[in-house]
């Protein structure tokens, strides 16, 4: 894994040494502070070339064209809501993914499938473990943004998301996000509709370079990611950990994301 991670950077091959616990304890506190962390350069240069070489021709030949017209909730209607509630306004997304039975032995999937990159992300997260998907559809994806692609706004159902950026584009493809804009206790229908309105000052932006390992509380922080504009596609590994092992979509989930179901 050294060759394709900056381990010497970032130690995720030596738990519990002085390194890797401050980096933890770093990440924690961002986690807590800004609800996500950066870890920049942690994919080498020289891997993120050799990802992107393996990873463009199966995109080319084989991916889902993923273009929808959903809410921020991706669901149908939401008990207690009105279908014209401002909250269920509806976007569009559209993007090219890939799965990891696709690209079995490529680099990203090797890292997702890595057991140190499960225990460090489990204690950054101050969880007991977390566990690969029993999934090879939805464990770890790929996904290519060409121009006028986005992925509009939405909340995840995993309470931690995990991305990887291989390619950043010249023009456009900007992650934005609303911190803790709804908790499980509070979905705060009206707060997401300010923010849907364009109202919310706190929603911010942020641009990362290709090797960039991303974090964030991708459950109850809105984002998006805006239009590419240019010739240069965003292309995004993702990665999918939970807190039991097994954890699969189902047949209905699969179709939807990925265009089908086995």
């Amino acid at each position: 894994m050294h060759d394709i991670l900056d381990l010497d950077r970032y130690p995720l091959d030596r738990p519990g040494s002085p390194e890797w616990t401050a980096l933890v304890e770093r990440c924690r506190q961002e986690l807590a502070q800004e609800g996500m962390f950066n870890l920049e350069g942690f994919m080498r240069p020289e891997a993120v070339a050799r990802a992107l070489s393996q990873i463009v021709p199966v995109l080319d030949a084989s991916a889902f064209r993923h273009k929808r017209s959903h809410n921020i909730y991706f669901r149908k209607e939401i008990p207690g809501l009105s279908p014209d509630h401002p909250a269920l306004r509806l976007f569009e997304t559209s993007n090219q993914t890939i799965c990891a039975d696709q690209i079995e032995g490529s680099l990203p999937v090797a890292v997702y499938d890595w057991p140190a990159m499960a225990a460090f992300l489990a204690a950054t997260m101050d969880k007991s473990a977390l566990y690969p998907m029993d999934d090879r559809i939805a464990c770890a994806n790929v996904m290519r943004y060409s121009e006028g692609e986005a992925l509009n706004w939405h909340f995840d159902r995993s309470e931690f998301t995990t991305t990887l950026l291989l390619q950043a584009p010249t023009k456009g493809g900007v992650f934005e996000y609303r911190n803790a804009l709804r908790s499980d206790d509070d979905p705060n229908y009206k707060g997401v509709a300010r923010m849907l309105q364009g109202e919310d000052d706190e929603v911010q932006s942020m641009l990362a370079s290709a090797g960039t390992l991303n974090v964030f509380r991708g459950k109850n922080t809105a984002h998006r990611v805006t239009p590419v504009e240019g010739p240069v596609d965003r292309v995004i590994a993702v990665f999918s950990y939970y807190e039991k092992p097994g954890v699969r979509f189902s047949d209905e989930e699969r179709i939807g994301f990925y265009g089908r179901a086995a």
